[in-house]
């Protein structure tokens, strides 16, 4: 059930659809106090002052009154007196009605309408800023004309569409009404834009869009979003083994959060993350100290930058700046980039996995064979990529049962690296882990998935491989580093089911 409040007009409540009738003129005016002080604390005499401009002393009573009657009518906000005051946690929304306050007459509410009336010109401005929609700005310059930044905004989108005469009118007109109205010149900004439209050096913002498509099978990963969405704009840490999902996780927070970054949102996918920054924002061949140009380009901007595959910590030095967000994938957490917030994913939920399968692939062939699509899924330990691929293959073949795919693994497996493409597609998450293991890893690796169990302490370990305890420690910890196994208590490690199978089936022939 959602609770959210306005202020932009008459004090307004809605609990999900339904409006709430929040009583007389001075109930919600005490209302309004409080959430005009969102998440601090008032006292019953900050309260009385703001809403009486000369209470009497009925006043305190009033306000108990009105206090009992909100939290009747608004539970969720579990109003309590607590050290003599009350404190409010709630969402506003604009709805854009009108005058700011309607209806609430006290001096702190006129100075608090004034600002918020501010606050509104501005946020609409911004907008504007980020669109440049002419109409729209044609609209509000002539709602605002002594405001100069609009007006200056208007000049630079019709000198973007080739209608530099016209741009050129509104700064005579601008200078006109300055002149009549307040006996004043043009202010720098609007002499500034004039200037660069009559030397045609008028510079016309990037504003890059390079979010990849979200996948419309996204499943799952409700608790990383949520938390993700929280630490935004700090800076989120994706790490987890090949074929997890890293990038569609990062997409799919991208997508859920880009509203809040109104500047662009950059996708970079490479060793030289400072010269893809640099390029997204229209600076093609830089020169010099390009982090320091990065952060001077991203100044009092609000970007949102996705570095996907993280090629190390150093990649990433200097260039994060106030009020754009980062979200990183790495298959290694980069514990030495300082303040990243990491999110360690690996497979889905059992459940999550089956929902997963059922987008790919007709629901009514997995309900035939439960137990098999059930086999399915944890031999891949419910990774999303593979499932992903092995709902496609099904698809493609209509007269394959499950059953056929389960031999077909297990046959396509055991050949090595002379696999069709489409099986090579599934294994690729390990096959391409294996190429940056060494010869040590890959051979523990073999030796961990020919035992029984799926569990192995580092004495076990060091036994099976003859190597000693302390050379374990360290190879153990790097198999665990790229997700390869997992990290259990201290000097215990379980094999996830896919890693066994590749590796304990590839034991039986020779790979290159």
């Amino acid at each position: 059930m959602s609770l959210r409040f306005s202020l932009m007009g008459p004090v307004r409540a809605w609990r999900d659809d339904d409006e709430i009738d929040l009583g007389p003129r001075q109930q919600r005016a005490v209302l309004a106090a409080l959430l005009l002080n969102n998440g601090i604390r008032l006292s019953n005499d900050q309260l009385i002052g703001m809403v009486w401009d000369d209470p009497t002393p009925s006043a305190v009573m009033a306000l108990r009154t009105y206090m009992y009657k909100i939290r009747k009518a608004l539970p969720e906000l579990d109003l309590k007196s607590k050290d003599g005051g009350y404190t409010v946690r709630a969402e506003l929304v604009d709805d854009c009605r009108g005058e700011p306050l309607e209806g609430l007459n006290s001096t702190y509410f006129d100075a608090q309408r004034v600002r918020l009336a501010q606050q509104r010109l501005k946020a609409r401005e911004d907008w504007l800023e980020r669109e440049l929609d002419v109409l729209e700005l044609q609209k509000h310059v002539t709602a605002n004309p002594l405001r100069e930044r609009p007006r200056a905004l208007l000049m630079h989108a019709l000198y973007r569409d080739g209608r530099q005469a016209e741009a050129l009118d509104q700064y005579h007109q601008a200078r006109a009404l300055l002149n009549d109205e307040l006996g004043l010149e043009p202010g720098p900004e609007l002499r500034k834009v004039h200037a660069q439209i009559l030397n045609g050096d008028l510079l016309l913002a990037r504003r890059p869009e390079q979010l990849p498509p979200d996948l419309p099978d996204f499943t799952g990963r409700a608790q990383e979003i949520a938390r993700a969405l929280q630490v935004l704009p700090g800076t989120v840490g994706i790490t987890g083994m090949h074929g997890s999902g890293k990038t569609a996780l990062a997409t799919r927070i991208g997508h859920l959060a880009k509203h809040r970054f109104h500047d662009g949102q950059i996708f970079v996918r490479g060793n030289d993350v400072v010269q893809e920054l640099l390029r997204a924002v229209g600076v093609e061949n830089p020169t010099g100290d390009r982090a320091a140009l990065w952060r001077e380009k991203a100044r009092g901007k609000r970007f949102l930058v996705i570095v996907d595959d993280v090629p190390d910590a150093a990649s990433l030095s200097d260039l994060h700046t106030p009020g754009s967000a980062m979200i990183l994938t790495s298959l290694r957490r980069l514990n030495e980039i300082p303040g990243v917030t990491w999110f360690k994913i690996a497979g889905l939920t059992e459940a999550e996995a089956h929902e997963l399968f059922r987008k790919v692939l007709d629901p009514r062939r997995i309900d035939a064979e439960p137990e098999q699509a059930a086999f399915v899924l944890a031999g891949v330990s419910y990774l999303p990529n593979p499932i992903r691929v092995l709902g496609g293959k099904l698809s493609a073949r209509p007269q394959w049962t499950v059953e056929m795919l389960v031999r077909q693994m297990e046959r396509e497996t055991r050949l090595g690296n002379a696999v069709p493409s489409d099986c090579r597609a599934v294994l690729a998450p390990l096959v391409k882990a294996e190429r940056q293991l060494t010869d040590e890893e890959r051979r523990l690796l073999r030796d961990f998935a020919r035992q029984e169990h799926d569990v192995i302490n580092i004495c076990e370990a060091a036994e099976l491989s003859g190597m000693d305890l302390a050379c374990m420690e360290v190879l153990l910890e790097s198999l665990a580093d790229v997700h390869l196994i997992e990290p259990l208590t201290l000097g215990r490690y379980r094999l996830p089911r896919f890693v066994k199978m590749f590796y304990g089936l590839r034991t039986l022939v020779p790979t290159s």
